[in-house]
């Protein structure tokens, strides 16, 4: 799997389900239920699905407290694999739109020496890594705004993870900010996109993925070769393009990728198997003559693919499908969404259950809805 981030300390700021205590006791008034459609049960499945905690570890989450940081509420998630158990302190705003793993603190007057801090004892971090915190920017959720903490010793290669604060500059967050789960349809875009498969069709997968990617170019294969064979036109596939920014010529692939969808739509799917297939033959050297030779293999037109590719005509498409990447927290590739549930590193077997299960969803509502219809009729004065 392809990680946007470092690993090392990078990757305690991201993952809550990995055991890892995150902060330490809880001691306040229990949320009222009235106050916040937050509860646990919807923690605990978001935090097995968002991280891919397997059934096989018990999670349990607390009581649903209130925070002492404004806006937040938060409960103790215990994971048991059989052999330890670890708790760790998650959060959620109350609006309920979003999760927040790590260490949450509070602000005073010089945020960033004070991230450097929290940090540096936090993590252990030795006195001869120096710490250092970007300017805050917007991030891609309103209530917030996004940093890079960047870990270097002057030998090896820094090491670095992303970081926020509240809008209001009061709290800050050594962790992640990711979207709760009702949002996610709604960020998704599925309209005039790269697809195989009916857009009628029952279950979605939306995909996004970076063409440098080894583990990406493995699941393309699954996803064209077994599971559209398998569910037929009962699924849809849109795919997203997410180049990572350590790799040197998945970005210009992506443009290319782009490029032939606005020029032969049809041939999408071919130029990006195409892409995947002949991964190991690509350098940053080599790519944009690859490309043009690749997609007149797909069929698409050479001259209008270089045009376009040059001019970089595609380029909106990208950002605007890494900026919809970002909003729901994808950092890893391939990250796919199965009617808005995540999917991160499962097994082909993982995913046909999930899939399975998105139909018998679609089918019980259908069901529910038709049977709704009948009665309002037999209800409707004649």
């Amino acid at each position: 799997m392809n990680v946007k981030i470092g690993k090392g300390f990078a990757i305690l700021l991201l993952v809550a389900a990995s055991g890892i205590t995150l902060i330490a006791e809880t001691r306040h008034a229990r949320a009222s239920a009235v106050e916040s459609q937050v509860s646990t049960d919807k923690i605990v499945q978001y935090i097995r699905q968002r991280f891919g905690v397997p059934e096989t570890v018990k999670l349990t989450a607390g009581p649903l407290h209130n925070s002492s940081f404004p806006g937040f509420f938060e409960t103790v998630v215990t994971s048991d694999d059989g052999k330890q158990k670890r708790p760790s302190n998650v959060f959620v705003t109350k609006d309920g739109h979003y999760f927040v793993t790590g260490s949450l603190f509070a602000l005073a007057s010089d945020p960033k020496a004070e991230f450097e801090h929290r940090a540096r004892d936090a993590f252990k971090v030795p006195p001869a890594t120096e710490l250092t915190v970007a300017p805050f920017t917007k991030s891609p959720f309103p209530e917030f705004l996004k940093s890079t903490l960047t870990a270097s010793d002057g030998k090896n290669k820094p090491q670095t993870a992303d970081v926020y604060m509240t809008r209001d500059s009061k709290i800050g967050i050594l962790g992640n900010v990711l979207p709760f789960q009702e949002d996610v349809e709604r960020l998704i875009v599925t309209r005039n996109q790269p697809s195989a498969g009916p857009a009628s069709a029952p279950v979605t997968i939306v995909e996004y993925a970076d063409l440098q990617c080894p583990t990406c170019a493995r699941f393309h294969e699954f996803l064209e070769k077994e599971l559209l064979p398998k569910y037929g036109d009962k699924v849809r596939i849109v795919f997203k393009e997410f180049p990572l920014p350590m790799h040197d010529w998945s970005h210009t692939a992506a443009i290319a990728n782009e490029c032939a969808y606005q020029i032969n739509p049809s041939a999408f799917v071919a130029y990006r198997s195409l892409i995947f297939k002949n991964q190991s033959s690509i350098t940053v050297t080599s790519v944009r003559d690859l490309m043009l030779q690749y997609g007149e293999e797909a069929g698409v037109d050479r001259l209008r693919l270089a045009a376009c590719i040059d001019s970089k005509a595609s380029l909106p498409r990208i950002e605007a499908g890494h900026r919809e990447g970002e909003k729901l927290g994808v950092s890893s590739t391939p990250t796919s969404f199965i009617n808005g549930r995540i999917v991160v590193g499962a097994t082909p077997e993982q995913v046909y259950k999930m899939i399975d299960e998105a139909l018998a969803q679609k089918t019980a509502g259908r069901k529910q809805q038709t049977e709704g219809g009948k009665q309002k009729a037999a209800n409707t004065p004649h």
